[in-house]
C-alpha cells in the first residue's frame, strides 16, 4: 500500500499532480481544491495517499490531511459514490464542510458537488449521518498534514533544492481541533454523540471563528430542553 508520496512535482493540472520520487514519476488524482493547495512546477511537495486497486487498473488519489483521506474511505464506501465522485464532493465542500453538512443532514450542500444528484446527496447523508461524529471526534488527530518533502541531490556535490511548504487544503475557520474538543466535552456530558455532532456542527456554521469553551457554550443552548 502506497500511503504517501514526497517528492518534486513535475506537472500539475485541475484534477491531478505528476510526481518524481527518485527519479520515479507518481500520477496523483486530486480534488481542484487540493489542486490549489499545491506549490508551482519544480517545487517539493507531499500527500497522503490511496491507492485503488482494480483488475486493469491502478490509481492513486492524494489528500493534504489524514481527515481528507479518512473521508474519503467513507465516501466510497457509499453506493454511486466511486473515487471521482468523492474528490468532487472534498473539491466542493473541503473536509470540515462535508462533515459539517452531512453531520446537519444539509444533503443541499451536498448536492453541490459536480455529478452529484438530490438522490445521491441524499443517500450520502443518509448512510453517513451516524458514523460523522466519530469522523468529528477524530479530527483534531486527522488533520496532521502531509509534512514537506525531504529532497536529496541526485549527484555528489549537487546542491540542494528546498523543500516548499507542506501542501495543505484552504484553511477553515473553525478547524476540525476546536469542534472534535467540543464534541468530546459534550459526549463526556453524557450527550448522544448524533446529537452533539449536530448541535457543535451548527454551532461552527454559526459562529467560525468560536473557541472551543464558546462552540460548547452554543452547542450546550441548542441542547437545552425547550420550554
Amino acid at each position: 500500500m502506497i500511503g504517501r508520496i514526497a517528492g518534486v512535482i513535475l506537472h500539475r493540472a485541475p484534477d491531478h499532480v505528476l510526481i518524481d520520487v527518485r527519479g520515479v514519476g507518481y500520477l496523483v488524482h486530486i480534488s481542484e481544491r487540493t489542486a490549489a493547495s499545491l506549490p508551482p512546477v519544480g517545487q517539493a511537495a507531499a500527500l497522503y495517499t490511496e491507492l485503488l486497486v482494480r483488475e486493469d487498473l491502478l490509481q492513486l488519489f492524494g489528500f493534504t490531511s489524514l481527515l481528507e483521506k479518512e473521508w474519503h474511505r467513507l465516501l466510497t464506501s457509499v453506493q454511486g459514490i466511486g473515487a471521482k465522485a468523492s474528490l468532487a464532493l472534498l473539491g466542493t465542500l473541503g473536509a470540515e464542510g462535508l462533515a459539517r453538512a452531512i453531520t446537519l443532514g444539509d444533503w443541499a450542500a451536498v448536492r453541490k458537488a459536480p455529478g452529484i444528484g438530490p438522490k445521491l446527496a441524499q443517500r450520502v447523508v443518509l448512510e453517513l449521518k451516524d458514523k460523522a461524529p466519530s469522523v468529528m471526534a477524530m479530527g483534531g488527530a486527522l488533520t496532521v498534514d502531509a509534512g514537506a518533502a525531504l529532497i536529496e541531490p541526485t549527484e555528489a556535490g549537487a546542491p540542494d533544492l528546498p523543500a516548499a511548504p507542506a501542501p495543505r487544503a484552504a484553511p477553515l475557520s473553525s478547524s476540525a481541533a476546536t469542534q472534535s474538543e467540543a464534541l468530546s466535552a459534550l459526549t463526556n456530558l453524557g450527550y448522544n454523540p448524533s446529537e452533539a455532532a449536530g448541535a457543535v456542527a451548527a454551532a461552527a456554521q454559526a459562529h467560525p471563528d468560536a473557541a472551543t469553551a464558546a462552540l460548547i457554550r452554543v452547542a450546550l443552548r441548542s441542547l437545552a430542553p425547550k420550554e
